[in-house]
């Protein structure tokens, strides 16, 4: 059965993909790839030598649904901890979708990214604790990733409103020449904690921001939420919550 998405607004837009709610179950995540930016595309952007690589390689949900099965296979179920579930492929009017759990938070609605919660609810303690907790267990299992990014977390909330966890939902994988599993310990870590120095010095950046009234972008942002990233809150809230 082929799904019919095109008549569906996505609820949310990454670099080259779009996130659909499966029609026919709620707790599920379509992606598929943004139809104004193909895989030539995306080849086209890139430097030498990445250019000679084959059209496929740059498949966004082909890789990331060997990555997660590669992740389960090293780490354990564990992994899904912080790390949402994958189910394979289904057909869509889009072409090949990737069907994933779909993050929701405790009242059932869709889980913010870790970028739109900052800009909405504040750098809180809590969200220290869990970030923490997110990067603890990132370099403790040796997960390997490209570059952590607030659009790419979300965080799941409790009947509270508190966090339960963070959960990465893409940049999964290391794309270097040797497989991440080949080096030696040492390296792996050294490897993880430069991913991680880096999202430390994104994140203080991105906090630094949103306290100036920096509007953050689209990416990684609900896009059909009612209460919009534009009118959630005055600029002095911001600022009084974001310290």
């Amino acid at each position: 059965m082929t799904l019919l998405l095109k008549e569906v607004k996505p609820f949310a837009q990454g670099g080259n993909r779009l996130c659909f709610v499966h029609p026919d179950n709620p707790d599920r995540c379509i992606k598929v790839r943004r139809p104004d930016f193909t895989l030539a595309d995306c080849r086209r952007k890139k430097g030498f030598p990445k250019k000679l690589r084959p059209l496929s390689s740059f498949d966004d949900n082909r890789e990331e649904y060997q990555t997660i099965q590669q992740l389960q296979c090293w780490i354990g179920d564990s992994i899904f901890d912080h790390v949402y579930l994958c189910f394979g492929f289904v057909d869509t009017d889009f072409g090949p979708g990737l069907e994933t759990e779909l993050i929701r938070d405790a009242d059932g609605l869709i889980s913010l990214s870790l970028k739109q919660y900052l800009w909405e609810v504040g750098y809180t303690e809590q969200c220290r604790q869990a970030i923490n907790e997110l990067t603890t267990f990132w370099r403790a299992q040796k997960v390997p990733s490209r570059d952590l990014l607030t659009h790419n977390i979300v965080v799941q909330r409790d009947p509270q409103g508190a966090i339960s966890r963070l959960v990465v939902i893409d940049g999964l994988g290391d794309p270097t020449l040797i497989p991440f599993r080949w080096l030696p310990q040492k390296y792996q870590i050294r490897r993880i904690d430069t991913r991680l120095q880096r999202f430390e010095t994104r994140l203080a950046e991105f906090v630094s921001n949103c306290a100036a009234g920096k509007q953050p972008s689209q990416v990684g942002v609900l896009l059909h939420r009612d209460d919009s990233i534009e009118n959630i809150m005055t600029k002095s809230d911001k600022d009084e919550r974001l310290i």
